[in-house]
């Protein structure tokens, strides 16, 4: 059986456009590393159904390397909370 990838929750500097639409622009490290966004590839929903939140998948270029960002949605519980982000550690 495998073993689920460990989620790890970073800070991410995003900027909106006047549509609504999420552009991550950073990634910043718990210990304070920030690794550039070069290039967003691909976007789509990606559901977090182990948590029960609807979510969303980034496609993102950091250093020429394709890695997946994700956008966890906290749903209508928490008013003040949009969501948070992560990235998968196998």
């Amino acid at each position: 059986m495998k073993r689920a990838a460990e989620r790890i929750y970073v800070k991410v500097n995003t900027d909106f456009d006047s549509t609504g639409y999420m552009l991550p622009r950073s990634i910043i490290w718990s210990d304070g590393r920030i690794f550039k966004i070069e290039a967003v590839r691909d976007f789509r929903p990606a559901s977090t159904l182990s948590k029960g939140h609807s979510g969303d998948c980034y496609t993102v270029v950091i250093h020429g390397e394709e890695k997946h960002l994700f956008f966890e949605k906290t749903g209508e519980m928490f008013a003040a909370r949009v969501g948070r982000w992560f990235v998968e550690r196998s």
